[in-house]
């Protein structure tokens, strides 16, 4: 454990830009929702019957977790039932860039040059991603009180963001010992975060019904987590059940690290052929993205059928609760709100893309960090031409998920009109092109600084999830790319911010090339 003080303070000098992003953005998110909920229900009774209808609901459970009362801060914990994933999602990527990826790229071994324990580097990683999860459950915490939220329940909401993120802080731990990818790890542990997503689905939407499958949650930390439910019974009991497992992952990833040789995973690498020949720089970038890829597209898919699935409960919610139906109808009726539905689980949909073409395009780094890039360039290969055929997954392979998503929320909501929810999908991709050239821009002009290209998307997100809410200038909302994406179905179609965009998008890749054409490589 010797240097592990040294190196959390290299950390946070290393990720002074991002972890503030989802550590203390994320935190704020919760606080938007408690005036948007007060303006929809202002009194007691319109909470209740908004909540009765909700807990029953098993596309909102799907989404939401379990609700299971109707004062204002269980329906504001309730509404933020998806940034638990979210937090976890940063946690565990950024024990593995930490972990896996510094001894990916050699950086591990140089430090292990000092005097530095052979546990320091794992050490320092998961302190500072927990820390920077309890960081977040403080701010929330704070920001609840700060709405007048009651003390108990506002520290129970705060801790069921931090212990999210401790949790699969330690997943993320385990999987970085057992490949000797950084890709593969990272990989690995979205899956287990997946998983552990349908497990308390399958568990929360079974205890609505028969509840024959209901302790499926229990099997899922986020399960765990959710079940805390603050503002009602503040049960702790789930949290100790998580800090529990948190210790028992990290203690397991410790293990793991002494039964591996440095550099290689306990899972053995899959030998290629003996001997193969790619062809061409296309073929090779076909081989390094296809499996992200695919993976992204059935991701898409089973989020479009989602997201298609609550479409039909929009409706029921709406005819169940004649409030609503009053409110509704003077938004345009049933049609307009699933119209308003549907455009805006697109612009959810076109971020998460967003963050995809983020990571494809910033497969250019791993390469040049790894070397291979170095190879690849000494053959007759271009930097154009190696960094084009890369470009093509980046900007191209967010059509493709988008495609399935739309498809996939189309045939699972048939009552709707199949091209106008498709239309609606994919027009959020012109957005979705102008990050992924942040993403270029930034990897040929400051390619150390090319993790920063994430602070986009999150910008985004936050833009996405509060902006409206808090009523924030229309400069800052203007920000965002998909603030000008045409919002379809039911609003106006329009193809000069599509161009618009797309001419945006074009201008800041031409110039991330033409920086990389000419510094160092690698740099």
């Amino acid at each position: 454990m010797t240097g592990t003080g040294k190196l959390i303070r290299l950390i946070l000098r290393r990720d002074r830009s991002i972890l503030p992003l989802w550590a203390v953005l994320l935190g704020l998110v919760p606080a938007g929702y408690v005036a948007s909920f007060e303006g929809l229900f202002p009194t007691e009774a319109d909470r209740v019957e908004y909540a009765q209808v909700s807990a029953s609901n098993a596309g909102f459970v799907t989404l939401y977790g379990p609700l299971h009362g109707s004062s204002l801060g269980e329906l504001v914990a309730w509404r933020a039932g998806f940034l638990p994933v979210l937090v976890a999602l940063c946690a565990l990527l950024t024990v593995v860039r930490h972990t896996r990826t510094d001894e990916e790229v050699g950086r591990t071994e140089l430090i292990g040059a000092a005097s530095i324990g052979r546990h320091a580097p794992l050490a320092a990683a998961l302190i500072t991603t927990c820390a920077a999860s309890l960081l977040l459950g403080a701010v929330l915490t704070a920001a609840m009180l700060g709405q007048g939220m009651p003390a108990e329940g506002s520290v129970a909401f705060g801790a069921e963001m931090a212990l999210a993120g401790c949790a699969f802080a330690g997943v993320g731990a385990i999987t970085a010992q057992l490949t000797s990818s950084a890709r593969s790890a990272r990989s690995i542990a979205i899956v287990a975060l997946g998983v552990s997503f349908v497990l308390r689905v399958g568990g929360d939407v079974s205890a609505i019904g028969d509840g024959s499958l209901s302790w499926l949650s229990w099997l899922s930390p986020l399960g765990w987590v959710q079940h805390l439910f603050p503002y009602g019974v503040n049960n702790w009991w789930p949290a100790v059940l998580t800090i529990l497992f948190t210790l028992v992952a990290a203690s397991v990833a410790a293990v793991l690290l002494t039964r591996r040789d440095f550099g290689a995973g306990l899972l053995p690498a899959r030998l290629g052929p003996a001997s193969a020949s790619f062809g061409s720089p296309f073929a090779l970038a076909w081989r390094l993205h296809r499996g992200l890829l695919l993976g992204w597209t059935v991701g898409f898919a089973l989020l479009g059928l989602i997201f298609g699935g609550v479409g039909g409960s929009v409706v029921d919610i709406a005819s169940d609760n004649q409030g609503l139906s009053d409110i509704f109808a003077r938004l345009g009726g049933s049609d307009a709100l699933v119209d308003s539905y549907f455009a805006g689980t697109a612009g959810i949909v076109g971020l998460i893309a967003a963050c995809y073409a983020v990571q494809a395009t910033l497969r250019l780094r791993d390469e040049e960090q790894t070397g291979n890039a170095e190879a690849v360039l000494s053959t007759a290969v271009s930097r154009y031409t190696w960094a084009g055929t890369h470009l093509f997954f980046s900007l191209l392979g967010p059509a493709v998920v988008l495609t399935a998503a739309g498809v996939a929320t189309a045939l699972a909501y048939p009552a709707g009109d199949f091209g106008a929810i498709l239309a609606g999908t994919l027009v959020q991709l012109p957005a979705v092109w102008v990050l992924a050239a942040l993403a270029v821009l930034t990897f040929g002009l400051l390619p150390r600084l090319s993790a920063v290209a994430w602070a986009a998307p999150a910008v985004c997100l936050l833009i996405l999830l509060v902006g409206q809410t808090l009523q924030l200038d229309q400069w800052f909302l203007d920000i965002s790319p998909f603030t000008h994406v045409p919002h379809l179905p039911g609003g106006e179609a329009s193809a000069t911010p599509l161009v618009t965009l797309t001419l945006i998008a074009a201008a800041l890749t031409a110039v991330g090339i033409a920086g990389l054409r000419r510094r160092n490589i690698p740099d």
